[in-house]
């Protein structure tokens, strides 16, 4: 008998398992597998509703912030009050006050009220003109100031409507809570409905929140972003002038040229620990550096720039490098080999094909330097500005505010309407880094090289 015999006798030979057999281990596998697909998905879900989340918070507080309501006069320049002298000189009537404007604001819807015959009982004509902007007797002196050719005229002038007003028609005033608020009546509601009714208050789109400068307190529906996109634009400007050399040639210095010792190690320590320093730090830097030491006026672009300069310089330097170290080590060694420098192998071959990211890690450092805030309130960019600034460089010097650090200022205060006016702001600034982030994807697309 054979030793095969023998042991199909004892009935201990297996058959061989097939491998599209599902077992119990495989079966806990596939468990796990999916549970994990699970997991993910489920992440996913959450992300997306939270994000989806924000942005309509966002949007239903910030959309109507983009439309305005305006009370449209025709006004008489009354030159017995704004040039008495009858000469037009421009100091002169630059010399009235906003207190002379005001009686023919007055004077012009009291006149409009009783050609369309529109009366409202418990309101005269001083409660009626409060349906009117504070913010509109020094619009329409800027507006003669520029012109002035228009005094003794009758003209049709949009005049910002009042703060509660405008919250009237956008759903944050009612009747029951004007009840409640001694700057509005239901009376007054009720008198701007007769005037919407006659052609006279309208509620359109707002310009003016792109263009004007900040507001007081008690004018948030003057409030714009004027001053802070200027002051943006020229920060932006000033860090991408000295981030870009920069970044770019201590990157290629340190990826290409640098010897591989402890100093340089050091340096790139160095380099990966500033990107993970707090934003704020930078700004206790400059307070610290540019004004107290250099003597930059606070509150200036300039120190700004510079400031987001230093925060945004690592990030611009890591992924620089990142983008040489993308180049195939072939390039450099085939350009050697027919004879080009070190130099030239980096500037003529290298450089070009690591161009796409590196635009792109400076437009990404770009846009997260766009939306800081922190250091910038250490420098006094929180301070209310009202003047433009001056056209560059005069105007790195002069006081200005940022996006961020505007809807900072709107959200600490009372006004409801100035939350809104925030959150408008910050769809701005949404649109300006995805703006900026499609540059980015843009350029690496156009300029991305396979090899």
């Amino acid at each position: 008998m054979t030793d095969v015999s023998v042991v199909a006798e004892r009935g201990k030979v297996s058959q061989p398992k097939s491998i599209l057999a599902i077992d119990a281990r495989t079966r806990r596998r596939h468990a796990a597998e999916a549970r994990f697909r699970l997991m993910g998905k489920i992440a996913v879900a959450i992300s997306i509703l939270a994000l989806v989340g924000l942005l309509a918070s966002i949007l239903t507080n910030g959309l109507t912030s983009f439309r305005q309501t305006y009370v449209t006069l025709d006004i008489y320049l009354d030159p017995a009050k704004l040039d008495k002298q009858g000469n037009r000189d421009p100091e002169a009537i630059a010399k009235i006050t906003t207190f002379a404007y005001a009686p023919l604001i007055q004077k012009a819807l009291t006149d409009a009220m009783a050609a369309k015959g529109i009366a409202v009982e418990g309101v005269n004509a001083k409660r009626a003109v409060e349906l009117i902007s504070k913010e509109a007797p020094a619009t329409l002196r800027q507006y003669v100031i520029s012109d002035p050719a228009v005094i003794g005229e009758t003209i049709s002038f949009d005049l910002l409507a009042s703060g509660r007003i405008d919250g009237y028609y956008k759903g944050r005033v009612t009747k029951e809570s004007a009840q409640l608020d001694r700057n509005i009546s239901p009376e007054q509601l009720l008198l701007a409905d007769e005037l919407k009714q006659a052609g006279l208050l309208a509620t359109r789109f707002n310009w003016d929140f792109f263009t004007a400068p900040d507001a007081s307190d008690t004018r948030p529906e003057a409030a714009g972003l004027g001053v802070a996109v200027l002051g943006s634009a020229y920060m932006m400007l000033i860090v991408l002038v000295l981030s870009l050399p920069l970044g770019v040639a201590a990157s290629i210095y340190l990826e290409e040229f640098a010897p591989q010792n402890r100093f340089t190690d050091l340096i790139e320590v160095n380099i990966a620990n500033l990107a993970a320093v707090p934003s704020i730090v930078f700004g206790i830097l400059g307070l610290a550096v540019f004004i107290n030491f250099a003597g930059l006026p606070q509150s200036a672009p300039v120190v700004g720039g510079l400031v987001l300069t230093l925060m945004t310089l690592p990030t611009i330097i890591i992924a620089t490098r990142a983008a040489l170290k993308a180049v195939p080590r072939s390039i450099r060694d085939a350009a050697l080999g027919v004879g080009a420098s070190k130099m030239q192998s980096v500037f003529h071959h290298v450089l070009p094909l690591a161009m796409p990211g590196i635009l792109t890690g400076t437009i990404i450092g770009l846009a997260h330097a766009l939306g800081e805030t922190a250091p910038l309130l250490l420098i006094g960019m929180v301070a209310f500005v009202r003047d433009y600034p001056a056209g560059p460089p005069e105007g790195f010097f002069d006081p200005a505010s940022a996006l961020p650090v505007q809807v900072y200022s709107w959200t600490q205060r009372g006004d409801p309407a100035f939350v809104e006016r925030a959150s408008g702001a910050i769809i701005v600034l949404l649109v300006f880094l995805v703006a900026m982030n499609l540059t980015a994807i843009i350029l690496r697309r156009r300029f991305e090289r396979r090899w």
